[in-house]
Parts: structure tokens; C-alpha cells; sequence
């Protein structure tokens, strides 16, 4: 009779991944997520989580999960709120900030500047009721590190380059380009009235700028001039980012993943409506900002200093905004 070598090594239910002990030692860091992170709501379906930033009621989130909801929600503790503001954007890093009418609320405890080493444990927003967070635990699992990819914004457009000449390769569908009017054959002269000598430069002149911001182009069509006005778009909206077979394996992933100045790798089991809330560590600091989920084993947060910047850059600009 054959008999399973691990049949004896068997862990009892209670202390499994999520077993009612292991439930017991994370509850410290669940009442953290219970009181300083926050679910936001389209109708009924919760479909990403918020870090508190302020008692008087700033959260931060993913910027594209919320970009074509309109009226949605957001829960802190069990209360909901209805009146939501859009203070500002961080297009680049896809983080918005959002203002809800409350006060006395408990914002997060933002980590210092030093190294999350591998190894380190630390805990996400896990699947969640109306009034009761949960827990995801995991491991810091890879260097803080740049993830690359193409520009976040497009004019909607395969470029290609024919003896020095910039041209239009293809036109996507439904994108500004298309709807501007642009052609195959088209050949880029100018952007933002400044000439252009190759695709890089054109790329670079998209930096810092956000989807529904315009770009004056400039091309030649057989042998005329014409200048042309074009709403930029979310690179996720217009083109569809290849999946390898990992990516298929691991489920619905976040929408925008790649193209992060730095980012934090963990591998808490996430999924993408769980993503924009605080990553914890043991001592209940949040060491980042969970920005998406790529795949079934990569999950990607800003780190703490990076987001403490961005908060103040954002809380400026909406102040800005306001006078």
C-alpha cells in the first residue's frame, strides 16, 4: 500500500493560510484596515479599496479603477458616503486623491524611507463584507525596482519610420487619433508646434500629460500641410497589453501595470478590485500603496516615501484648483 509521505505533515484547519488561528494573529493588523483603509462602492459591488490619508477625510486609490465610474461610493468603517469628491490626479503614477464629508477619521502610519527587505511579512485588504475588512498576508518578494512599458497616454497610432520620415502606420480604433482624423500614410511633422526628427521624440513629448489632454500635430498628407487637434487616451483603453500564459492562469488583472517609476513586489493573494489600499507591515505601518495586480504571484505597491510625495503633491494642486 502506498501511503502519501505528507499525510502526517498536515496542517489542521485552524492553522492553514486562513484557518481561524492564523485569522487570530493577523486581527491587530485587521482592525488597522478596518479603521484606516476604505472600500469604494459602484451600486452594490465593492471595486477597490482607498488608504486613509487624513482625519478630515483625503483618500488615496487607484486613479483608472474609478475613470468611467460615475456616482460610486465610499465606505469607511461601516458608514458610507455619498458626496465624493475628484481633488487631483498623479496620472504617471495612477493614483488619484478623493475627498469624502467626514471627520475623526484614522488615517494610515506611513513607513520611513528604510528598505523593506525580502522575506519581510506584510498584509493586504483581503475579500470584504460591507462593515468587516479582511486579511491577505504575504511577503515582500523581489527588489524594489522600475516597471517599464510604453507611454500610459496614446495619440492612437502605430508609428513607423521610412527614410527619416515619421508615419502613420496603423490608426486604432475608436482612439483620438481616428477620431481626429488622422491616416495611415499620414507623415508626423510637429507636436505642440515643435518639429519632430524621430518616434522617441514624439514619445517624450507625451510625458506628464494625462488621458483628455490635447496634442496639436502637424503632418504632411500628399504633399499639404494640415494641423490637427488629438485627445489622448489610456494606453489600457486603446491597446490591449499582450498576456502571456501566466497572465491567463492568473484571472481578471489590473487594467494598468506596468509603466511605475518604483514600485514595492509582494505576492498577498489579490485580485483587481483589491488593489488601492494600504500594504501593511507587522507593526501596522503601511510601507505602501497597492497599485495593481499583475499577475497570481506579482502584486506591485508604491512605496511609502514615494506616496507621502505624491500625497502633498496632489493635496497642493487640488488647493491650487480651488482658488
Amino acid at each position: 500500500m502506498l501511503v502519501c509521505p505528507l499525510a502526517g505533515q498536515a496542517l489542521e484547519g485552524k492553522y492553514r493560510l486562513m484557518g481561524s488561528e492564523v485569522r487570530a494573529a493577523f486581527e491587530p493588523l485587521r482592525e488597522v484596515l478596518q479603521t484606516s483603509s476604505a472600500v469604494l462602492y459602484f451600486g452594490r459591488k465593492p471595486f477597490a479599496f482607498g488608504a486613509v490619508a487624513s482625519s478630515d477625510g483625503y483618500v488615496l486609490t487607484k486613479a483608472s479603477e474609478i475613470v468611467a465610474r460615475k456616482g460610486f461610493t465610499v465606505r469607511v468603517e461601516a458608514k458610507e458616503y455619498t458626496d465624493v469628491t475628484v481633488v487631483a490626479t498623479d496620472f504617471d503614477w495612477d493614483v488619484v486623491l478623493l475627498k469624502i464629508s467626514a471627520d475623526g477619521l484614522v488615517p494610515v502610519e506611513w513607513a520611513g524611507e528604510e528598505v523593506v527587505p525580502h522575506g519581510t511579512w506584510v498584509v493586504s485588504n483581503g475579500a470584504t463584507s460591507r462593515t468587516r475588512r479582511r486579511v491577505r498576508p504575504g511577503i515582500i518578494s523581489a527588489n524594489t525596482r522600475i516597471i517599464g512599458g510604453e507611454s500610459p497616454v496614446v495619440l492612437g497610432v502605430v508609428l513607423k519610420v521610412e527614410k527619416d520620415k515619421i508615419k502613420i502606420g496603423e490608426v486604432a480604433e475608436g482612439s483620438g487619433a481616428e477620431e481626429a482624423g488622422l491616416k495611415s500614410g499620414d507623415v508626423v511633422l510637429k507636436a505642440d508646434g515643435k518639429d519632430v526628427k524621430d518616434r522617441d521624440e514624439l514619445v517624450k513629448m507625451l510625458e506628464g500629460k494625462a488621458p483628455g489632454d490635447l496634442l496639436k500635430v502637424t503632418i504632411l498628407r500628399d504633399e499639404e500641410e494640415m494641423e490637427m487637434e488629438i485627445k489622448l487616451a489610456a494606453r489600457h483603453k486603446v491597446f490591449e497589453t499582450p498576456r502571456t500564459r501566466n497572465d491567463a492562469m492568473s484571472g481578471p488583472v489590473s487594467q494598468r501595470r506596468t509603466n511605475f517609476e518604483r514600485v514595492l513586489q509582494h505576492d498577498t493573494m489579490q485580485s483587481e478590485r483589491s488593489v488601492g489600499g494600504p500594504l501593511l507591515d507587522l507593526e501596522g505601518r503601511a510601507v505602501g500603496l497597492n497599485i495593481a495586480y499583475a499577475s497570481r504571484a506579482e502584486a506591485f505597491a508604491i512605496p511609502a516615501v514615494d506616496v507621502q510625495k505624491i500625497y502633498a503633491e496632489l493635496l497642493e494642486k487640488g488647493l491650487k484648483d480651488v482658488k
